[in-house]
């Protein structure tokens, strides 16, 4: 990972990122405020104000659940209240909830893409009156919404619907010169994977052709690019150590 030092040449930008209290939506948060810029964390616990005062700098937390409309409203008059406006929006959180087609539970179905999908796109729509020409959305998807693995229904479903819905916006906001993008983070040491067993973990990091799990960090260093990267829209962003071309 390159080390770059604050932006000094560049107007401030303003970040929302949700699923910002850990994992790789805490990093690229902390990314975007050790650059520079101001940032706000969402998530539902209690304490993501606590987590964002640990950042310093101009990073605030607001509590918030993406499947509530409610809060969404909320969020969008906070952020216009303190920011007046919006540059770079990440819809980084995200629900896992497995099992195979005739085992899942309808109730988990409908949780996984209320996180993963519905609550993006109902996010996209708070925050899009304030974000100017210029601007960004980050959709976080993964490797599960490009190629099939056994028991993932819920969650391949929630992420492939997902890059559909970046692609028709990327598509639809260019008028707006609103850029929308997709990373799509390979198996990352996170929370969510440090309960998969030593066994699938090793399984799933041999068919790795870098042979390592990725961290956080490096993810956050990609959407940091993608933000920033005024030409490119609609696109793919595969940061995988190599999975999917070997799969």
């Amino acid at each position: 990972m390159v080390d770059q030092p604050a932006r000094t040449d560049r107007v401030q930008r303003r970040w929302l990122v949700t699923g910002a209290s850990r994992g790789i939506g805490h990093a690229i948060a902390r990314l975007a405020s050790e650059r520079g810029d101001r940032v706000c964390l969402v998530g539902r616990s209690a304490d993501v104000a606590d987590i964002a005062a640990t950042l310093g700098g101009d990073a605030i937390g607001i509590s918030a659940d993406v499947t509530c409309a409610e809060d969404l409203a909320r969020l969008a008059g906070e952020i216009e209240t303190r920011w007046g406006g919006l540059d770079v929006l990440v819809n980084n959180a995200g629900l896992h909830r497995g099992g195979t087609i005739d085992r899942v539970a309808n109730e988990d179905w409908d949780a996984t893409l209320a996180t993963n999908l519905t609550g993006p796109m109902r996010l996209i729509r708070a925050m899009l009156p304030q974000i100017p020409a210029g601007g960004a959305v980050v959709n976080i998807g993964a490797v599960v919404g490009f190629r099939g693995f056994p028991g993932d229904s819920c969650y391949g479903a929630s992420k492939a619907g997902l890059a559909g819905l970046t692609q028709v916006l990327a598509a639809e906001l260019a008028r707006r010169q609103v850029r929308v993008n997709m990373v799509v983070p390979g198996f990352v040491m996170t929370e969510m994977t440090a309960t998969v067993s030593e066994r699938a973990r090793k399984t799933i990091v041999n068919r790795i052709p870098l042979q390592r799990m990725g961290q956080p960090e490096e993810i956050a260093d990609v959407c940091w690019w993608v933000a920033g990267s005024t030409y490119m829209t609609g696109s793919v962003i595969f940061t995988d150590g190599g999975l999917m071309c070997n799969l």
